[in-house]
């Protein structure tokens, strides 16, 4: 649902902006780049030592990267393989580092190695989606699943909830358990996206299987 509703509005709120790093000879490759080192930075820097808010501020300044420079790629007609591969590589690169400095905090600081663990089945478990997607469509199924919780839903559920735990640190009670909460519900969710896609893989490959015996038989 994210996909599809929120990135629509947020291209064409970037499109200028985009329009204008182009202007400024700015490839979309840099943007990708630069917005992928931010992420990781934020994450790495300001999570491991429980600043959440300020984290979640610079993260969300660098993630919107993620529709800046696709953004480019059409208005200057480049879209390329090696651009989807990079931009898709880099997405992997920004979401562990945001679930492994979460990991980072709760077993240091934040000392609870319950929710260090949950944060890294939530890096683990991203990564595995996103794979058996990929994996579906390399042997040539359309992997046609809307997950319950996939990227969008990810990064939105873990970021906010973040944010507004780092409010703590302000002076506003109680608003902490709200990290938790998120990591509970991004890893459950995660796990059941897994589950969606692997029952539609299976699925898909033997129908796929049966249409191939098939089409053999008659042509025998």
């Amino acid at each position: 649902m994210l996909n599809k509703y929120a990135r629509a509005f947020f291209t064409r709120v970037l499109t200028p902006f985009a329009a204008f790093l182009i202007r400024r000879g700015v490839s979309p490759d840099a943007v990708t780049l630069l917005g992928t080192a931010g992420v990781v930075a934020g994450a790495l820097v300001f999570f491991p030592r429980g600043e959440f808010f300020w984290g979640t501020i610079v993260i969300t300044l660098f993630v919107f990267s993620d529709l800046v420079d696709g953004n480019m790629a059409r208005q200057l007609g480049r879209t390329s393989r090696w651009g989807a591969f990079l931009d898709s590589t880099l997405d992997r690169v920004a979401d562990g580092a945001i679930f492994g400095g979460l990991a980072l905090w709760y077993a240091g600081s934040g000392d609870d190695n319950m929710l260090c663990a949950v944060s890294i089945f939530c890096l683990a478990s991203g990564q595995v989606v996103s794979y058996t997607k990929a994996r579906g469509e390399a042997i040539g199924l359309p992997v046609a699943v809307n997950g319950l919780v996939e990227r969008a839903e990810r990064l939105v559920i873990t970021l906010v909830c973040a944010g507004l735990a780092g409010l703590h640190k302000f002076g506003v009670p109680g608003i902490q358990v709200l990290l938790p909460i998120a990591l509970w519900v991004v890893a459950a969710g995660s796990f059941v996206t897994l589950i969606q896609r692997m029952v539609t893989v299976r699925r898909e490959s033997a129908e796929a299987d049966a249409a191939a015996a098939q089409e053999s038989g008659t042509a025998s």
